[in-house]
C-alpha cells in the first residue's frame, strides 16, 4: 500500500495546520511523523524545558490520533538518516510539511528534497507559521523591506487585498490505521524540567499599549512560546488580534518582519546587519558577563530580568530591552554573547526574533534604536516598576543590606559607550 507522510516541525497541532490538512485531504493514507533532530538536540542541556514542551505536545497529538485509529511515528536521529530509513520501510508517494525559513532548516529541507527526487517521492511544503512569507511583502521595486513601519503598512495592505486564510478544521478522513508508541522523554535522552511553559491569555491584551511595559502587571499574552512551536495557529491569533488590539497585532507583524529579514539576509545570524558597526571594539569582559548572566549587576531591573529568565525561561518584554541595552552599552559586551545566552534560556527562543531584537538593542540592526539611545536602568525602574512589585519578587535583597553597588556608573558607562561606538563607526 502506498502511503504519504506528514512531517511535524514547528506546527505541533492537528487543527488549523495547513500542510497536515492538505495531506489528509488527499487519497493516500497519511502517517504523521516527528523527528527528534540530533543536529539540534545534541547542543541542548538534558533538562531543556523546550524539549519537554515538545514532548508534551506530541503526547496530546498522539492521544488525538489514537482516537482515530492512527498514531505518530517519532524517531530520534538526523533528518536525513530517518528519512532514508522511512523511505526504505514504506512505499511512499509524498511527504507533506510546512515551511521553515531559518538557514539550518532551508539547508535541511533542500537535502531532503534531493533525497525525495532521487527516490521519486513528491515533497510538498506549505505556508503555515506566517500570514505572509518570503517574497509576499516587498517594496514596489521588488526588494525586501529593512524598516518596520513601511513593512507593516504593506503587510496590512496585503491582508486587506487577500483576506485572512481560512482556519482549517481537523477532519481525520485519511489517516493510516496503525498503532504506535511515543518514546518517553528519557528514551530520547532528556529528563524532566521544573520550568513549565505558561498558558497563553489573549484576554490580557485588550489594553495592551497601556499595560505591556509594566512587568508587575499581567498585561502580556504569553503567546510567544506557543507561536514558536506551533501549538497555536497564527491565522487564528491574527484574527483575534484584529478584534482585540492594534498594538498587539503590530507585535505579530514584527514577528514576520524579523522572519523575512532572516530569510533575505541570512548573514545577520553571525554579523551586524549594518557593516558600519563592525569596527566597534567590544570589551567582552568575562567576569562582567557572568555577573550579568546571574543577575548580580547592582541594577535591580537588570538583575530582576536575568533572574526571571534563569528561573522561568521567560522575561518581560520591556525588561528584555533594558537587560540587552545594559549588556551592549553599559558593559560593551558583544550582542552575540547576549543573544547566545538568551537562545540557551528562552522558552520562546526564535532565531529571527532573538537576533533582530538583540541587534535592535545594540544599535547594529536593520531598524535599530540609534546607538546613542542608551537606556538608563534606574530611570526605567522608576518609570515601569515604581512600586518595586516586580523587582522585589526577583531581587528580594534589594531593600536590605545585601544588595551590591552598581557594577558600573551609568554616566561613565554612557559616555564610554558613545565614544566607543563613534570610534568604531569612524574607524
Amino acid at each position: 500500500m502506498k502511503v504519504s507522510f506528514f512531517w511535524f516541525r514547528r506546527d505541533l497541532r492537528l487543527h488549523d495546520n495547513v500542510g497536515f490538512s492538505a495531506a489528509i485531504s488527499g487519497t493516500t493514507p497519511v502517517i504523521p511523523v516527528f523527528i527528534f533532530d540530533e543536529d539540534i538536540l545534541n547542543e541542548l542541556p538534558k533538562n531543556d524545558a523546550r524539549v519537554q514542551f515538545i514532548h508534551q505536545r506530541l503526547e496530546l497529538i498522539q492521544s488525538e490520533l489514537k482516537d482515530h485509529g492512527s498514531g505518530l511515528i517519532a524517531r530520534k536521529g538526523t533528518p536525513m538518516d530517518i528519512w532514508k530509513s522511512l523511505l526504505s520501510e514504506f512505499e511512499v508517494e509524498s511527504i507533506f510539511t510546512n515551511g521553515d525559513y531559518e538557514p539550518y532548516a532551508i539547508e535541511r529541507d533542500q537535502a531532503v528534497a534531493d533525497l525525495c527526487e532521487e527516490q521519486n517521492v513528491s515533497l510538498q511544503i506549505f505556508k503555515d507559521q506566517v500570514i505572509f512569507e518570503k517574497d509576499e511583502v516587498l517594496k514596489d521595486d521588488g526588494t525586501p523591506y529593512t524598516v518596520f513601519t513601511p513593512f507593516k503598512r504593506k503587510w496590512l495592505q496585503r491582508l486587506h487585498e487577500k483576506g485572512l486564510p481560512e482556519v482549517s478544521d481537523f477532519k481525520p478522513s485519511n489517516l493510516y490505521q496503525h498503532s504506535t508508541q511515543l518514546p518517553s522523554l528519557s528514551e530520547i535522552g532528556f529528563e524532566a524540567s521544573s520550568i513549565i511553559v505558561p498558558t497563553y491569555h489573549l484576554e490580557r491584551v485588550t489594553d495592551y499599549e497601556n499595560t505591556r511595559d509594566f512587568p508587575a502587571i499581567k498585561g502580556t499574552s504569553h503567546l510567544s512560546t506557543h507561536l514558536r512551536f506551533g501549538s497555536v495557529g497564527v491565522r487564528d491569533m491574527v484574527r483575534q488580534a484584529l478584534q482585540l488590539n492594534e498594538t498587539f497585532l503590530s507585535e505579530l507583524i514584527w514577528r514576520e518582519f524579523f522572519m523575512q529579514i532572516l530569510y533575505h539576509f541570512p548573514r545577520v545570524v553571525h554579523n551586524n546587519f549594518r557593516a558600519k558597526y563592525d569596527g566597534i571594539e567590544w570589551r567582552n569582559d568575562k567576569d562582567d558577563f557572568q555577573r550579568w548572566c546571574e543577575g548580580k549587576t547592582g541594577y535591580p531591573m537588570v538583575d530582576a530580568g536575568m533572574r526571571e529568565l534563569n528561573e522561568t525561561g521567560l522575561m518581560h518584554n520591556r525588561v528584555r530591552m533594558v537587560t540587552a541595552s545594559f549588556l551592549c552599552k553599559h558593559l560593551l559586551i558583544d550582542w552575540r554573547w547576549g543573544e547566545a545566552y538568551f537562545a540557551e534560556k528562552l522558552l520562546d527562543y526564535d532565531l529571527s526574533a532573538n537576533n533582530g531584537n538583540w541587534q535592535w538593542a545594540a544599535g547594529t540592526g536593520c531598524d535599530a534604536a540609534p546607538y546613542f539611545r542608551i537606556f538608563n536602568p534606574s530611570s526605567q525602574l522608576k518609570k515601569f516598576d515604581p512600586e518595586l512589585l516586580y523587582t522585589l519578587k526577583w531581587v528580594p535583597e534589594y531593600e536590605g543590606f545585601g544588595y551590591p553597588e552598581p557594577m558600573v556608573d551609568h554616566k561613565m558607562a554612557r559616555e564610554r559607550a558613545l565614544a566607543t561606538y563613534k570610534a568604531g563607526i569612524e574607524g
